[in-house]
């Protein structure tokens, strides 16, 4: 019986596997808007061999005002069979900046069924740096069906954070920076309040994450920065961040120490700091 793939695979590993008949690759760089970067037309550019383009702003709930939030079972068995991603697939995803996007779409894949994916450790960063083959070339895809079972373990609305301000039953894990997280920082999107969800934990996506490549450090450094942050790892966890993409990056953190008990807050701060009747926090 096939293994199936840890959460993290290694450049190396991809590289040794890039001619595996059931191995699928997705690109899912995604920038910030104020980067002034395009991914799709910088994959178009360069992408590691057989990649295809999996566009996070696309796929997603349309309807919903809030950025890229989750789609609907249909919509994204739709993509995913359109990207030739789908039933017996082992998937491989990485991104051209620092892993959040690649540590989202791992969740998203995860959420709706398909646990057979990893994230490639340090991304095409690292990939690049370590001159393994890229290409330009248009993907190529075969329309493959794709089963989604949606998994509501995983994913938490802004009613059930509001009833878990009185049941206190999860901790909720902020991966944000410091600065916006006391309130110190002004959110980014206009008509955001600055601070937190009330008794949230900070832990801030970057200190997983090695600086020279964006790989992810070992799982007993990752274990010490959560205890040191105050969050006890025997005890149901939601992440959560500005928009849902970073606190994908701690939610793949905490799968690496082994919590199983994570859920990840999909409209994160974009929503809670537009209620008014949401509390808010600052310190």
């Amino acid at each position: 019986m096939r293994q199936e793939i840890p959460a993290l695979v290694s450049t190396q590993w991809l590289e040794d596997h890039l001619s595996a008949p059931d191995i699928r690759i997705i690109d899912a760089s995604w920038h910030m808007p104020a980067s002034g970067r395009d991914a799709r037309s910088e994959f178009e550019t360069m992408h590691i061999p057989g990649a295809t383009f999996f566009d996070i702003d696309e796929i997603c709930d349309s309807d919903n005002p809030l950025p890229h939030m989750l789609p609907s079972s249909e919509k994204m068995s739709s993509r995913m069979r359109q990207l030739g991603l789908g039933d017996g697939n082992r998937i491989i995803v990485y991104d051209s900046s620092n892993v959040c996007s690649s540590a989202r779409v791992w969740w998203m894949l995860k959420i709706f069924g398909h646990h057979d994916v990893a994230v490639l450790d340090g991304g095409l960063r690292k990939w690049t740096m370590e001159e393994r083959p890229v290409e330009d070339l248009p993907a190529k895809t075969r329309e493959r069906h794709f089963t989604a079972r949606v998994d509501t373990t995983l994913i938490r609305n802004c009613e059930q954070i509001k009833q878990n301000l009185d049941t206190q039953k999860e901790q909720i894990v902020d991966a944000r920076s410091p600065a916006r997280f006391s309130g110190q920082e002004q959110d980014p999107r206009p008509g955001i309040r600055s601070g937190h969800i009330p008794n949230a934990l900070n832990v801030p996506f970057s200190k997983l994450l090695n600086e020279s490549d964006y790989t992810f450090k070992s799982p007993d450094e990752i274990r010490t920065i959560f205890e040191k942050a105050g969050v006890d790892l025997n005890k149901p966890i939601t992440t959560s961040c500005g928009s849902g993409i970073t606190a994908a990056v701690l939610t793949l953190g905490l799968y690496m120490v082994g919590h199983r008990h994570v859920a990840l807050y999909d409209g994160s701060w974009s929503e809670w700091g537009a209620k008014e009747d949401c509390p808010v926090a600052t310190e």
